[in-house]
C-alpha cells in the first residue's frame, strides 16, 4: 500500500493524554479526520460526542470518530497513548516491562492493515517504545518519531521566560537524551531574546547554579505533576500537537523529539531525545548540537541508561 497523503491521524489511547492531544488537535484545526480507538468504548464514545460538539468553534472542521484498527490502513499517522499510566513516586523506565507488551500489540495489529504511515509515539518510557515500534513495524527509521524531549524543553523554556520576563517563544533552549531523570539542558547554544546564554555564564559564573536549580525542576516537574492530579496531559497533548502540525503541513521544523540515532553524538542503534528537523515523511534529518565536554559526557550517561534497558529487552539486538 502506498503511503496515505490525507490528513487522518488514529489516536490509540484515550486516556489523560490521548484526549488533552485530541482536544489540542481539534482547537487547532490541523487534520480532516481524527480517529480514536480505546478498549473502554463508552467513555470513548463520550469523548468523541464532546469533542465534536466543540468543532463549530474550531478554526476548521475536524471529523472525530470512534474506529478499529482496520482504520490504520489508510491513516497519515498513528497517534501511541496507550498503556499503563506512570503512578506517584514511579519512574518513567519503571514502566517499561507493562508498556513494551502492550506497545508490540498494537504495533503489530496496526501493521496488519498495510498501515504505510508515521508513526509517533507518547507512551512512556518514550525513547524505549519509540524503539520498540521501529523493531515491531518494520519501517524506516525515519517515519518512528517520539515525542522525546519536546516538553521538557517547553517546560525549560517557560522557565526560563518566567526568569528573564520574556515570552518562551523568545527563548531557544533544548533538553535532550531520555525523557527521564538522565535528561540534561544544552545551555551551550541556547539564546535568550538572541542573546547567547554561554556568553551570559561568562560574565556571571554564578548564574550556572541558578540554571541548573531551574533545570532540576524542570526535570522533576512531571513528579509533581502527578502527585498534584494524577497526570501530566495538558502539556504533552499540545507538544504532540506540535509535532503533528510539522508533519502535516511539510514544515522542516526543528523540534526536539526521540529519534533512532546513527552515528550522531557518537551514539548508534538507540532512540534519543534530540532535535530534528521533521516533515511529511517524517524525520529529514537528526541535528547534533555542539555540546560541551561536560554536556557530553552527561549525553552519554543518559544513552547507557537507555541502553542497558534496550539490551534487556533484545538480548540478541533483534
Amino acid at each position: 500500500m502506498k503511503q496515505n497523503v490525507g490528513n487522518k491521524i488514529v489516536l490509540i489511547g484515550a486516556g489523560d493524554v490521548g484526549v488533552a492531544y485530541a482536544y489540542a488537535l481539534v482547537n487547532q484545526g490541523t487534520v480532516d479526520h481524527l480517529v480514536i480507538i480505546d478498549i473502554d468504548e463508552a467513555k470513548l464514545e463520550g469523548n468523541v460526542m464532546d469533542l465534536n460538539h466543540g468543532v463549530v468553534w474550531a478554526s476548521s472542521r475536524t471529523r472525530v470518530t470512534a474506529g478499529t484498527y482496520e482504520d490504520c490502513a489508510d491513516a497519515a499517522i498513528i497517534v501511541l497513548c496507550a498503556g499503563a499510566a506512570q503512578k506517584p513516586g514511579e519512574t518513567r523506565l519503571q514502566l517499561v516491562d507493562k508498556n513494551v507488551a502492550i506497545t508490540r500489540s498494537i504495533v503489530e495489529q496496526a501493521m496488519a492493515t498495510g498501515f504505510d504511515g508515521i508513526f509517533l509515539v507518547a507512551s512512556n518510557p518514550v525513547d524505549i517504545l519509540t524503539y520498540v515500534t521501529l523493531k515491531s513495524s518494520g519501517l524506516k527509521p525515519h517515519r518512528i518519531i517520539g515525542s522525546g524531549t519536546v516538553l521538557d524543553s517547553a517546560r525549560f523554556r517557560y522557565m526560563l521566560g518566567e526568569l528573564y520576563e520574556v515570552a518562551p517563544s523568545s527563548v531557544h533552549a533544548y533538553i535532550i537524551g531520555e525523557h527521564g531523570d538522565t535528561e540534561l539542558p544544552v545551555l551551550s547554544s541556547a539564546t535568550i531574546a538572541g542573546i547567547s546564554m554561554r556568553r551570559m555564564l561568562e560574565k556571571d559564573p554564578a548564574l550556572e547554579a541558578r540554571l541548573e536549580k531551574i533545570f532540576e525542576e524542570t526535570r522533576d516537574a512531571a513528579y509533581r505533576i502527578i502527585d498534584a492530579k494524577g497526570s501530566t496531559s495538558y502539556g504533552i497533548g499540545m507538544g504532540l500537537a506540535r509535532i503533528t502540525k510539522a508533519i502535516i503541513q511539510n514544515q522542516d521544523v526543528a523540534l526536539p523529539v526521540s529519534a533512532l540515532l546513527q552515528g550522531e553524538y557518537g551514539q548508534a542503534d538507540i532512540c534519543l531525545g534530540t532535535p530534528a528537523i521533521i516533515n511529511r515523511n517524517g524525520i529529514r534529518r537528526v541535528v547534533e548540537l555542539e555540546l560541551t565536554e561536560h554536556e557530553m559526557a552527561r549525553f552519554t550517561h543518559s544513552a547507557d541508561t537507555l541502553r542497558e534497558i534496550r539490551d534487556r529487552i533484545f538480548p540478541d539486538g533483534a
